[in-house]
């Protein structure tokens, strides 16, 4: 189980994530990754449609994860990173 503090200082020098950032939004292709919550994908995919509209960005994949609680599973996240060039996580409720 990983454990993350959210109330931590952000760390002096930033670490790498292994992924470069995309230089903007324009034409990117997105990755939704919903997380059961109510309302999750509903929010998830009015956000790519409003990014598709504004930018020009496409849904590549949108994939759903078993629970709120669960990390995305190890497998997905390579296919994630073949598939989009931005991936969006998000929440409900």
């Amino acid at each position: 189980m990983k454990m993350f503090d959210p109330t931590a200082a952000a760390s002096a020098s930033p670490r790498p994530l292994g992924v470069a950032r995309a230089p903007g939004l324009a034409g990117v292709r997105l990755a939704l990754v919903e997380n059961t919550k109510l309302n999750s994908e509903t929010l998830l995919r009015k956000l790519g449609d409003r990014l598709g509209r504004k930018y020009g960005s496409t849904l590549a994949v949108v994939h759903r994860k078993r629970s709120p609680s669960h990390e995305i599973e190890d497998g997905v996240v390579p296919a994630l990173q073949r598939q989009s060039d931005l991936v969006i996580s998000g929440i409900g409720d």
